[in-house]
């Protein structure tokens, strides 16, 4: 009962929290409550490289991140490969089963313990339309991470990285629309993401050709965007329409 207690505590703490500084001290108190080293909240993308916005939150030693980001891994490292497989927390004594592990990749494991990351667990949190992202927790060296924490990791991850989210301001990196789609305008977006030319997009929807084609220079111009595809990624990304849509048909 004192461990849910603990997480209830984080929970309510991460989403009343106002700044990232908040968030960490929250999360930091609670791993120290539940005898957890670490904790690392981060968007899968080289630091030193991509200059999009992204979530990194994290206590891991300075080694740690230097080399980590010196070497790239952002998008390769092991346990983020294995995270966009799964919808569940994994320990990472499942990553070798989950995906082929490459002499680099055991590298990154034995590097880890260097500088003094042991046993851990990682809760995936991947939203369509962002970066691939998730939340670890780590022991010390030597310590197996708790099977019984295991489902308490679950928790405390998805909690603390959608109040990350909301703190960056993830999904308010583009501007608002002026004007709002119009539903005909939202199915021709539709019909073009799914790979339909504008003459076959009007036979599905009883249309002329030439209104399909206003309608869509419609929408590029409430996204202010320049061609098809561009509307299709800021589409997808605003949630004007879903991926789970992209396969169906009529």
């Amino acid at each position: 009962m004192l461990t849910l207690a603990i997480v209830d505590a984080l929970v309510d703490s991460a989403r009343a929290a106002s700044t990232e500084k908040e968030l960490y001290a929250a999360l930091a108190q609670c791993c120290e409550r539940l005898g957890i080293r670490y904790f690392a909240l981060v968007h899968h993308v080289d630091f030193g490289l991509d200059t999009a916005p992204a979530i990194r939150l994290h206590n891991y030693p300075q080694e740690w991140q230097h080399w980590f980001d010196e070497n790239q891994l952002g998008r390769s490292d092991p346990i983020h490969r294995a995270s966009q497989l799964t919808c569940a927390g994994f320990p990472w004594s499942a990553v070798s089963s989950m995906v082929t592990l490459t002499a680099c990749d055991r590298s990154v494991f034995a590097q880890a313990r260097i500088v003094g990351i042991g046993d851990g667990f990682t809760v995936p949190t991947n939203v369509p339309g962002e970066f691939t992202g998730s939340c670890s927790f780590a022991m010390d060296p030597d310590t197996p991470f708790p099977r019984e924490l295991h489902s308490v990791a679950q928790a405390m991850g998805v909690a603390a990285f959608d109040a990350a989210r909301r703190l960056s301001n993830i999904r308010k990196i583009w501007p608002p629309l002026e004007r709002p789609i119009t539903d005909r305008q939202r199915a021709c977006v539709l019909w073009s993401t799914r790979g339909q030319t504008d003459w076959e997009t009007s036979r599905i929807l009883e249309i002329s050709k030439g209104t399909v084609i206003q309608h869509l220079k419609h929408a590029r111009e409430r996204y202010d965007v320049h061609n098809k595809a561009e509307l299709s990624v800021r589409a997808l990304q605003d949630g004007l329409i879903a991926f789970s849509e992209l396969g169906a048909r009529r």
